[in-house]
């Protein structure tokens, strides 16, 4: 049984004044009534912890509940406030989890499977063009020393490069 407003404030009265087994039962209903309202605003899995976050909200705050008010808008207020307090705190964690998964892992095997691709894409252009796409954009040569490493001139790595890479943006796209 969920108790009406009129109980729920003849109880809480009762409570303030130090009855023992009224708070007992204040606190049953008021749990009841809790999970009810948290039901649809949270999983399941963490409505118990938001539940008794209000009933510990609601002990601390008991004296400031003024008998001359209704109690379930007092109490709705403080499972609000508790709820949007713990959708902060899930979003911040969420948002944490996020900005982990974003982070660039150093993997060997990433690194391998990488390369295989590149293997793969090379053989289906000019060796002389992946040879300077090679140097330049996976070592980090300058065009001078790739064009020193090749025996090509500096403008001839320049358009193998660029040629390559577009032959291999194509195969790409026409792959996806």
């Amino acid at each position: 049984m969920i108790a009406d407003e009129p109980t729920l404030a003849r109880l809480m009265q009762q409570a303030q004044g130090g009855d023992k087994q009224a708070y007992t039962v204040l606190l049953t209903e008021a749990q009841l009534w809790l999970e009810r309202y948290y039901r649809r605003r949270v999983p399941p899995a963490q409505l118990d912890d938001l539940v008794q976050d209000v009933l510990m909200a609601l002990h601390r705050k008991r004296a400031t509940w003024d008998p001359t008010r209704a109690f379930l808008p007092w109490l709705a207020a403080i499972a609000r406030y508790r709820w949007v307090d713990h959708l902060r705190k899930v979003y911040r964690a969420e948002e944490d989890a996020l900005e982990d998964y974003d982070a660039a892992e150093d993997s060997e095997e990433d690194a391998v499977l990488a390369r295989m691709s590149l293997e793969r894409l090379f053989v289906h252009i000019p060796e002389k063009q992946a040879e300077a796409i090679e140097l330049v954009k996976i070592e980090g040569l300058s065009i001078k020393e790739a064009s020193v490493k090749t025996g090509q001139s500096e403008s001839l790595v320049k358009v193998n490069i660029h040629r390559g890479l577009k032959k291999l943006s194509a195969l790409v796209e026409k792959a996806e």
